[in-house]
């Protein structure tokens, strides 16, 4: 199911053969990876316990990686320079985001501190790693196992059967970490390990989350708690200094203080990648909730995004070729991955205008999508049981998490997602590699104008069910530039892009933030939240007898 496709992150301190960091890259083939390549992020949150439908439909996603390409054979070797590069100037694409508000000066400038609870590697985990080696353990034909896997803590509902687990029987030569789930569900089906700086790059709090420490407020009253949920395009690749939710704690506490307005804000991150809304239920009950935060936000588009259930044989056609990159990308990308010199050239003649040529959309079987009869496109009714692109899961999903926050007075938002597709979408050769592969591949056959009348359609519903409901819209995709520069692949973002959008949700969030302080909903004084620590129990097992 994972179509040569599975998410990775690459290690963050290697160091490519010119001394400096490479950029990071997205999407690399399955097919391609070289041992220089050193893989980690995720693969076993594709096999899950989803009905039919979603287990097939929802694995699409775990196609997609992050991987760094690591360039080590020197300016005439084999290069390892495709992908857009990590950090652009934005000032033009913030400047249209603030056309037409009230300045609030250059706040998208500032960065977060270093984290304090960055620590040094386990030596544990750096033998763990170098055991596992460079390459990734293939499961069956189309799917690998990546190093991530090394380091999460499963869900103990998978300990029952470990050794016949897709994933987790080819991690039992090492201890596996387990958690309990405090409902005795079998989501999520992993947490992050708590209080660790692990060789991803990822460095977690006390409960298992991305960044600093969480504070213990059930003595102040004059915190405001925002949450952010969703999956990887919310968690963010961990090698990556920040996510969205870290720079906008930064932002919204720097504001607040320039204001003298005698608030602070926490803004913490409880993504992680493949988590599938049923997960982030489950994160929502055990994880979030508990905390009594003020605000949760909700961010992800892509997982489950498929048109199958309107397609006639989409089956089939989804079983024809994948396009080939190197098929369609010309003489310019063919010599860019003989010669990292040719790569870096071309990419000057990129970033000054000088353009060597394209990469378009290729060829794509024809079919037809069965639009459900009666149902309006631009003002759907959500409450039809026939939607498409397994938005109604999604939408009780949504209200599963709606009323577990609404038992402790939490609001509710979702924000609209980001995607860098359309039709007539080209793409420089060498920068827009990853793109292209993820608009192309992952999402194979459906069209870059199908792909984007969905996601249009998709963002319209989540629109709906948020003023149905009486909760705020965030619309970040209003905000963020379709710029390539900004874009690792097709919904994950750079380091730059990052920031944009973590700027989009800034200012989505201003005039929600200012009205409920206007009107004391917010803060809630003193809360009676508790930590959702977590005991994290280590088990060997060993599944050679039960062979």
């Amino acid at each position: 199911m994972l179509q040569n496709f599975v998410a990775a992150q690459n290690k963050s301190a290697v160091i490519g053969g010119d001394g400096v960091n490479d950029d990071f890259c997205a999407l690399r083939h399955f097919n391609g990876l070289r041992a220089g390549d050193v893989a980690l992020v995720i693969l076993a949150v594709a096999y899950h316990n989803d009905g039919l439908p979603r287990r097939m439909l929802g694995t699409i996603f775990q196609e997609f990686f992050f991987a760094r390409l690591v360039d080590g054979r020197g300016i005439f070797g084999e290069a390892g320079y495709f992908g857009t590069p990590q950090l652009v100037p934005i000032d033009g694409y913030i400047a249209k985001i603030e056309a037409g508000r009230k300045s609030v000066g250059e706040l998208w400038k500032k960065s977060p501190p270093p984290l304090p609870n960055r620590r040094a590697l386990e030596n544990e985990d750096v033998e763990r790693l170098r055991e596992f080696g460079d390459r990734p353990i293939n499961i069956d034909s189309t799917a690998q196992l990546t190093t991530s896997e090394l380091f999460k803590v499963w869900n103990s509902k998978l300990a029952t059967d470990a050794c016949g687990h897709p994933v987790l029987k080819h991690l039992t030569r090492w201890p596996l970490d387990f958690f309990e789930s405090p409902s005795g569900d079998d989501r999520p089906r992993y947490r992050y390990r708590p209080n660790a700086t692990l060789p991803t790059g990822l460095v977690t709090n006390q409960i298992g989350w991305r960044g600093k420490p969480v504070e213990d407020q059930k003595s102040e009253t004059d915190t405001i708690r925002i949450v952010f949920v969703g999956a990887s395009t919310i968690a963010e690749a961990p090698a990556l200094p920040w996510s969205a939710p870290e720079l906008v704690d930064d932002w919204l506490n720097a504001w607040a203080q320039e204001r003298g307005l005698g608030v602070r804000f926490e803004v913490l991150n409880a993504g992680r990648e493949g988590a599938f809304t049923s997960d982030v239920v489950a994160i929502v009950r055990d994880e979030v909730a508990p905390l009594r935060p003020d605000l949760v936000v909700f961010y992800e588009g892509a997982l489950t995004f498929d048109w199958s259930s309107v397609v006639k044989n989409a089956t089939s056609l989804k079983a024809l070729p994948r396009p080939q990159y190197e098929d369609r990308a010309g003489w310019v990308a063919n010599a860019a991955r003989a010669s990292s010199l040719v790569a870096r050239v071309v990419g000057v003649l990129g970033d000054t205008g000088v353009l060597s040529g394209y990469v378009g959309e290729p060829p794509k079987p024809e079919y037809e999508i069965a639009w459900p009869a009666g149902l309006d496109e631009a003002n759907p009714d959500i409450n039809r049981q026939d939607l498409p692109l397994n938005l109604n899961p999604i939408l009780k999903d949504f209200e599963a998490m709606r009323v577990e926050l609404n038992k402790v007075g939490t609001e509710f938002t979702l924000g609209s997602f980001v995607w860098l597709v359309h039709d007539g979408l080209k793409l420089d050769p060498v920068k827009g590699k990853y793109i292209w592969l993820s608009n192309n591949t992952i999402y194979w056959p459906w069209t870059y104008r199908d792909i984007r009348r969905g996601l249009d359609f998709e963002n319209r519903v989540y629109k709906k069910f948020a003023a149905s409901h009486g909760i705020a819209f965030l619309d970040v995709a209003r905000l963020v530039p379709a710029e390539p520069m900004l874009f690792a692949d097709g919904i994950h973002m750079t380091d730059s892009g990052i920031r944009v959008k973590a700027w989009a949700f800034f200012r989505e969030l201003l005039p929600l933030v200012e009205e409920r302080l206007a009107s004391r909903a917010w803060p809630r004084g003193k809360r009676d939240g508790q930590l959702p620590k977590f005991e994290v129990s280590r088990q060997s097992l060993d599944c050679r007898q039960k062979r």
